[in-house]
Parts: C-alpha cells; structure tokens; sequence
C-alpha cells in the first residue's frame, strides 16, 4: 500500500496559493489599481464583490485545512503497522464513518454508498461554488447599473448646449468606469475562487477514490 502521508501537503499548496493572491492584490494596491477602482464604483458593487470574495476564502482555506487532516487520518489507516496489522482508525475518522455505513451491505450497495458519501462531501463545497457565480453575476449587474448611469445624463438633455458637454462626457466616463471596474472585480474574483475551489474538488475526488479502494480490500 502507498504511504499518502508525506503525498499532496494541501493546505500548504493552498497557503502559497494564498500568498500569490495576496501579493498580487499587494501590487495593485501600490500601483493604485485597487483604490481607483474601488473609489470610482459609486454603485458600490465592487466592494460587495471584494468582501464576499474574502469571506469565500477564508472558507475555502478551512475547508482545505479539514480535507488534509482527513487525508493524512486516512493515510494512517491505510499504513499498516510492522506486525502487518492494519492500524486502528483514529478518532473522528471518515473512513471509520463510511464503514459503519457499509457494513453489511452487499457490494453494489456498498458502491451506492460510497457514491452518497462522495456526493455529501462535495455539497461542502457547494457555498464556494455558488459564490464564486454569484460575484460572476455582481459584477454583470454592476455592468448594467454603469451603463444605466451613463446614458441618465443624456436623458435629462432638454435643447443642445455645447457648454454642457463638457458636464455630461464626465457623467457618462463616471457611468462607464463603474461598469468596467465592477465588471472586472467579478470576473476577477470569480475566476480565483473557481480555482482555489477547483484545487478542493480534485482533493475531494483522490480522497474519496482511496476510501473507496480501502473499503474493497477490506471485503
């Protein structure tokens, strides 16, 4: 059997991760990206986007903590011990909970089983994923709200006055940043939590493969 234990540090892959977000958004802020953008939003929608985005990573880097300790609790209950001896399962263990689930069962139960238990574990990640679409869809209406802001002001036109162009194309520029800045917040931000998430799910997806191995050799 393979030693998992030193495989895949997950939560260590998710803090560098992290840290590259975090520097990158570190070089905005310098550069002054990041306050013109935030500055010029006057919907406000792109701190909407940044905030729930922030919450959303706090979750996953849980979420990603949790996962490691279950692969390294199932690691050692793959390992066996010199004796030969399979290791008895630690507290709290999924393993040890999945195979409450199947004892007993036939096998294309079992599958079933095993096929739920991957299902539940998923849904964990189910908040992060309607996250990550809900800031898609921030930053769509922030688009829509922008561009509504921008063409108000040519509404309220009553007769041509050239001296009042100059007072409507900064109306209109203000209407459009707020569309573009807010537009960008959510593509941005929904495409770092797709892959922080994604990161999550092909952890999930190897845990669940190993727990169901485990469970056809202990038959």
């Amino acid at each position: 059997m393979v030693d998992h234990r030193s495989e895949d540090p997950l939560f260590l892959y998710a803090l560098i991760l992290l840290g590259l977000i975090v520097f990158g958004f570190f070089l905005l802020g310098v550069s002054g990206l990041l306050a013109l953008a935030l500055t010029s939003d006057r919907s406000m929608i792109s701190w909407a986007i940044f905030a729930l985005y922030v919450m959303a990573t706090g979750h996953w880097l849980w979420r990603a903590w949790r996962l490691e300790q279950e692969r390294r609790l199932l690691a050692q209950v793959e390992a066996p011990e010199e004796d030969g001896e399979q290791v008895p399962f630690p507290s709290g263990c999924l393993l040890e909970v999945c195979l409450q689930r199947l004892e007993g069962k036939p096998p294309e139960r079992q599958a079933a089983l095993i096929e739920t238990l991957g299902d539940e574990l998923t849904n964990t990640h189910a908040a992060g994923h309607f996250i990550s679409d809900l800031l898609l869809k921030l930053g769509l209406t922030g688009t829509v709200i922008g561009f509504i802001l921008m063409l108000l002001p040519i509404g309220n036109i009553g007769e041509f006055d050239p001296s009042l162009m100059q007072q409507l194309l900064s109306a209109m520029s203000s209407g459009m940043a707020v569309a573009l800045y807010t537009t960008l917040a959510g593509l941005v931000t929904s495409t770092l939590l797709k892959l922080q998430y994604h990161m999550l799910d092909a952890s999930l997806a190897d845990l669940v493969n190993r727990v169901s191995a485990f469970t056809h050799t202990q038959r």
